[in-house]
């Protein structure tokens, strides 16, 4: 059976680290990925800086993978398909390709996993927003943060789906997609519903990758534009808790197949806006300039992943907090300045 590991989106946040986990490994490796996000270029550099040539990389598009990729699925035992436009904002402004990328793309690489005789394991990065608004969850409001009134341990996969915003719309037609190929068609498929995920390699920008940004900011000296109230609360991952839960998925595959699991922080870690922010006056000395602007689209004021699922049936929970993950992030912020000065400004 191939042993291979093909990664679309390979060179983004979450897939670079994925790479680097297995390259370490020892596993071939293929980035797949068309470079069209910034930082990517950079991570890829880095990437073939810790391990030469063993980072196979293919330059491609979800949306007409073509043959050569087609050729990669048929070498690979694992498919990480972490592709996609990843903004509600820019699914807005452009929802055309917003589609395009999530919808069709994830439509695509499942009937190459199908047409293959690998097939392949496939694991999908989706969304929490494919629960939508949450504006019939009751929610209550605290000094610095909102809270669920009756979900303590946060959101189930049982919670209805409620596709909001093109973003939530083309995540979640690529999400029900997967799982249905493993009824319909019997791939070993697993969705995760993912939440805040944050780490090494993550060039935050302000309409995506909330704790890079602020963070990167307050290391900056640049004030921040805070939309909505600032209590809006969502829990958050460390990289390598999400890569240790993916590991947990594919270990165990033969009883998770076409199952969604909501991966993130849980209740435990949880942070609002306001509270990163005073997170990072601490760390830095200085307070973060903010002001506020209008609610974007589909932004829940809470959205915490009830894990249990995940602890039950894949054996993992995370195991980073807020506080020392930030404190991690800042980190390798700061030693790549060089790095981050080409790619956020």
């Amino acid at each position: 059976m191939p042993d291979g590991i093909l990664i679309t989106g390979g060179a983004g946040f979450i897939g670079i680290n994925v790479a680097a986990h297995y390259l370490a490994q020892g596993r071939r490796v293929v980035v797949f990925d068309n470079f069209s996000r910034a930082g990517t270029e950079q991570n890829l550099a880095w990437l073939q800086g810790e391990f030469g040539d063993r980072a196979e990389v293919v330059r491609g598009d979800v949306r007409a993978p073509g043959e050569r990729f087609q050729a990669e699925v048929e070498r690979a035992g694992v498919l990480f398909h972490l592709a996609g436009q990843v903004a509600v904002t820019t699914s807005v402004t452009d929802p055309a390709t917003d589609f395009a990328v999530n919808a069709q793309g994830t439509f695509n690489v499942l009937e190459a996993v199908r047409r293959s005789s690998a097939k392949p394991i496939v694991l999908y990065s989706s969304t929490n927003k494919v629960y939508g608004k949450m504006a019939a969850v009751p929610v209550a409001e605290l000094a610095t943060r909102y809270a669920y009134a009756d979900l303590p341990d946060g959101v189930p996969e049982s919670a209805p789906l409620d596709f909001y915003s093109p973003y939530g719309c083309s995540k979640g037609c690529g999400d029900q997609y997967v799982l249905d190929y493993a009824r319909i068609f019997g791939l070993r498929t697993v969705v995760f519903r993912q939440s805040c995920i944050y780490g090494a390699h993550q060039f935050g920008l302000e309409d995506q990758g909330w704790v890079a940004w602020f963070t990167i900011r307050a290391q900056q000296g640049k004030p921040v534009v805070i939309f909505g109230d600032g209590k809006q609360v969502r829990d958050i991952l460390w990289i390598d808790d999400l890569v240790a839960a993916y590991e947990a998925a594919i270990a165990r595959i033969d009883r998770v197949s076409g199952t969604a699991f909501n991966i993130g922080g849980g209740p435990a870690f949880t942070l609002s806006l306001l509270e990163l922010i005073e997170l990072l006056d601490r760390a830095h000395g200085k307070r973060v300039e903010h002001s506020f602007g209008a609610w974007r689209p589909g932004d829940q004021r809470v959205f915490v992943s009830d894990i249990r699922k995940a602890k039950a049936e894949l054996g993992w929970e995370p195991r980073v907090g807020p506080a020392a993950g930030v404190g991690r992030l800042a980190e390798w912020l700061a030693a790549n300045q060089a790095v981050l000065a080409s790619v956020v400004s």
